[in-house]
């Protein structure tokens, strides 16, 4: 695909609904249970429509989230039309696990190979905080299920301060013990998060993991987002850092709604909508929609390494485009 500011971006992340089972703190938290959305979805046939565009331009990496992508009925469905288009390519789901105990089978004879999971706790108090839901019992046995069933899991901990911090060790444990790879995420400010919650910089989080462990920096994994790191008995383990000057350096990814809404920078507020084209069937539309995108991906965020500015804290709802 076209190169931006000397990236190739090759990696496609889909929304399949903005809807959650979860109400987590740094997400969605004044969202009643019973909000519905009022979704506009695009068709699976529609946004599959797109993605065939995407494919043929050079996408080589498609990540499904959500929302909670699991509450879209006929997931698999659309995972095997994705599969069968392209079966080499590289297909993996971001989800916080709830329903995988009774999907986890049907995604992977889908075609699915990994699966991003959010774990905030091993603690069941405090996950329901986290969640404002009793989910941690049933979050365990998703994991489980997806290992036993042959995914790839990695697992994905935003610690935030007073909450969950004193967890990272244990988090760390738990991954060890099923030789899968954890990722701590510096919380990402927006408007749409508790007021009351306040995460951890990267450092700090570095910190707590060097009382017990001597640690050994990597570098980034080509275009991940992930900054990896070493402990001295040989684990590695990943930290998302988007305050860092760095981050944007390599991004390759661009992000398409459920409603249709082409999206360059998770951060920032600007988007193009491919709905009309893919309703009528104009590929071409679509591919133009793309082309423009592309060229408007902009260099960096707007986050510094310091605390961002009012102004500067995105109003972009990461439930809309999976984070």
């Amino acid at each position: 695909m076209d190169m931006v500011e000397g990236r190739t971006v090759d990696y496609l992340r889909v929304s399949v609904t903005e809807r959650c089972n979860f109400r987590c703190q740094y997400c969605m938290p004044e969202k009643p249970f019973s909000w519905v959305p009022k979704e506009n979805l695009l068709s699976f046939e529609e946004l599959f429509l797109f993605m065939k565009v995407a494919i043929d331009e050079g996408v080589n990496k498609i990540r499904i989230t959500g929302g909670e992508p699991l509450l879209r009925e006929g997931l698999d469905t659309f995972i095997k039309m994705i599969h069968d288009y392209k079966p080499d390519i590289d297909l993996a789901l971001t989800t916080n696990a709830y329903l995988l105990p009774q999907t986890a089978q049907k995604l992977k004879d889908a075609g699915l190979k990994r699966l991003n999971i959010s774990l905030d706790s091993l603690k069941p108090e405090v996950a329901h905080q986290i969640a404002q839901k009793d989910v941690l019992d049933q979050v365990l046995k998703g994991i489980d299920k997806a290992l036993e069933v042959g995914l790839g899991v990695k697992i994905n901990m935003v610690p935030l301060k007073g909450i969950n911090d004193n967890e990272i060790l244990d988090i760390i444990d738990y991954c060890q013990e099923r030789n899968i790879k954890v990722r701590f995420i510096e919380y990402m400010e927006n408007a749409h998060a508790s007021k009351t919650i306040e995460g951890m910089h990267g450092r700090e989080i570095l910190e707590k993991v060097k009382e017990r462990y001597t640690i050994k920096a990597l570098g980034r994994e080509g275009a991940s987002p992930s900054f990896n790191y070493v402990l001295d008995d040989g684990y590695e383990f990943g930290l998302i850092d988007p305050h860092k000057h760095d981050f944007c350096e390599n991004c390759n990814r661009i992000r398409l709604t459920a409603e249709g809404n082409l999206i360059p920078c998770l951060y920032f507020d600007e988007a193009m909508s491919i709905a009309e084209s893919v309703k009528k069937g104009d590929i071409q539309g679509a591919a133009d929609v793309l082309a423009q995108v592309l060229k408007d991906k902009p260099k960096e965020n707007r986050w510094s390494e310091d605390n961002p500015n009012e102004e500067d804290i995105s109003t972009r709802a990461f439930y809309e485009t999976g984070g």
